[in-house]
């Protein structure tokens, strides 16, 4: 181990957490209810009929109405309460966390999550979640630096025992980069005139986070570098979605092309974020949801507002910002008069 205070038998304490509980079996602080299932499709946009309607659901053959499969994890989340005060005993995942650190192991990326499901969750279901240590892989080289890849296995059962679903869920733990030393502050000989000694050079503001490219999304960043918003097309059944993905949620092809939006539409919801604080924006910032005339809905920051004066509703045009020069990105602005 490279790791600095690490003794000997880092990897033989590490590789016996290997099968070990993670999370003992919690359940969730709800049982699975409409009115969730409710909030969840209108904020995922699904209108499958089987989540609210009973007559829909018992047209499929089903008894009654049943939760969104992708809800599972949900049912089992402690809430606000319990994570703004955690127990004070450690749990195995906090002494884990801390042998992880101990190597040197300080930072977290999610990797991927793998689902599986026995049955469909109705309301009443009370599901409750357990979770255990698969495999700690040795040290491995990434892009973010050395790591270790950590799967478990959630297992969430109902008020019976019974398995309804596993959640295979891996995370890299990884040593961060090392930050180079920091630059003295002190002014260096031959200051301009007219700079207050001691004063510090201004720092050129930091790079905005870089967005997730990949091959199901490039072809968005590349227009909005050409300051066109695009939307994706199903070339089969000519219906739009956004973000972008590879199959038509509508019909299933694979085959598509994109239309050009004209930028125009109305403010679907908005928050205002005043921490946490990223040193590339400016605060307060106003994230909203936009309704685009076409139809699909865009996340974007507003601009030429006071975050008191955004409204649900409001009409809003498009425009553009290049934070830098590989970057370019949509934001939105409300509608002058004339523009509406």
């Amino acid at each position: 181990m490279s790791g600095a205070g690490v003794s000997g038998d880092y990897e033989e304490r590490l590789q016996a957490w290997v099968g070990r509980e993670l999370v003992a079996r919690r359940p969730g602080q709800d049982p699975v209810n409409v009115p969730m299932i409710r909030h969840w499709v209108e904020a995922m946009d699904d209108a499958n009929p089987i989540y609210l309607d009973e007559d829909a659901a018992k047209a499929t053959g089903r008894d009654g109405v049943v939760a969104p499969a992708s809800m599972v994890q949900a049912w089992t989340m402690r809430g606000y309460a319990a994570t703004v005060r955690p127990p004070s005993e450690p749990s195995g995942f906090d002494e884990l966390v801390a042998l992880l650190a101990e190597g040197g192991y300080t930072s977290v990326v999610a990797t991927d999550s793998e689902l599986e499901f026995e049955r469909e969750l109705v309301p009443g279901d009370h599901v409750s979640v357990e979770e255990h240590v698969e495999s700690i892989s040795p040290e491995k080289r990434t892009g973010l630096g050395a790591g270790r890849f950590v799967s478990t296995v959630k297992t969430y059962r109902d008020a019976s025992g019974e398995v309804v679903a596993t959640q295979r869920w891996r995370t890299l733990r990884f040593r961060p980069a090392e930050k180079p030393a920091a630059q003295a502050a002190e002014k260096p000989a031959g200051q301009p005139a007219g700079q207050p000694a001691g004063q510090a050079e201004e720092k050129p503001k930091a790079l905005r986070p870089r967005p997730a490219i990949n091959p199901d999304n490039a072809f968005w960043f590349e227009a909005a570098r050409e300051h066109r918003l695009v939307v994706q097309r199903c070339a089969d059944c000519k219906s739009l979605r956004h973000p972008p993905g590879p199959c038509c949620p509508q019909c299933g092809s694979f085959a598509w092309d994109t239309v050009e939006s004209s930028g125009r539409g109305h403010v679907y919801t908005f928050t205002v974020n005043h921490h946490p604080r990223h040193p590339a924006f400016d605060y307060p910032l106003v994230v909203a949801v936009i309704e685009l005339a076409e139809g699909t809905r865009l996340i974007a920051n507003m601009a030429g507002v006071e975050p008191a004066d955004v409204e649900v509703g409001m009409p809003v045009v498009l425009d553009w910002i290049d934070p830098d020069p590989d970057l370019s990105l949509p934001v939105v602005r409300p509608a002058a008069h004339e523009e509406r």
